[in-house]
């Protein structure tokens, strides 16, 4: 599958700690592909490079052929790198609908696209039914799910070219997660292409086809998902041990 996202060699430091040190990786066009790994790994600060939000100390970040390493995070959006980041971010004091809005002008639409901010924003409120009903709801009020179900249509409303999703399971009950998961499946079934960062390697295991284990700042192990499951390193250090892939 050709890749449509290759990270070369990326560097992130804050000050003279090294929080990624030369990591690379492809997500291929219409896959899943997560990064998993311990806290402090590096995987959240290798996202928000990615996506322009932290300066980068060194690398390459590929879309599609072209050099996006060091575009600041709206022209990245504008390139089509959209991040939905850890705690959602979503603005807690303007509405459901509100949220949406922004999210839909945050592109412009590609040429001869005839579809208006209305009809974006309906598509994904019957994507989201929950967020339907609470459309003129402020945003701050909602569930943590629905909040990440928000923060997930938003995002999707700037048409990625590649979705960043960054720990969306965190804080959910595990009904919520089932939820959040599924319609993580659906939006790939439509051709969404998605690169994960999910601190519950298990379920990120289950919906990615390839994924990549971080350790301190570096990759350490890759594979196709199904089969990272089974390695007994990741099985003893992130799944509990006994575990066995889920079908795919």
């Amino acid at each position: 599958m050709t890749a449509l996202l290759e990270v070369r060699n990326l560097s992130v430091a804050y000050g003279h700690v090294q929080a990624v040190r030369t990591v690379s990786f492809d997500v291929a066009e219409g896959q899943i592909v997560a990064l998993i790994g311990p806290n402090g790994a590096g995987k959240s600060s290798t996202l928000n490079a990615i996506a322009g939000l932290v300066r980068t100390a060194g690398g390459s970040v590929l879309l599609d052929g072209r050099e996006v390493r060091g575009l600041p995070a709206h022209a990245a959006v504008g390139a089509g790198i959209v991040l939905v980041p850890e705690g959602r971010a979503i603005l807690q004091t303007m509405t459901v609908h509100e949220n949406l809005l922004m999210g839909a002008e945050a592109r412009r639409a590609p040429a001869g696209r005839t579809a208006t901010a209305a009809d974006l924003i309906a598509e994904q409120l019957r994507r989201f039914p929950s967020l339907q009903a609470r459309q003129h709801t402020r945003a701050g009020a909602l569930s943590g799910g629905e909040q990440q179900m928000l923060a997930i249509a938003r995002g999707i409303l700037s048409r990625p070219r590649v979705l960043l999703l960054d720990e969306p399971s965190m804080g959910l009950s595990p009904l919520l997660v089932r939820q959040i998961f599924e319609s993580v499946r659906e939006l790939n079934r439509h051709g969404t292409t998605i690169l994960l960062v999910e601190q519950n390697a298990r379920v990120a295991l289950s919906v990615a086809a390839h994924a990549y284990v971080l350790e301190r700042g570096e990759v350490v192990l890759s594979g196709p998902a199904a089969d990272l499951a089974l390695d007994e390193r990741v099985r003893s250090a992130y799944l509990g041990g006994d575990v066995e892939a889920r079908p795919r």
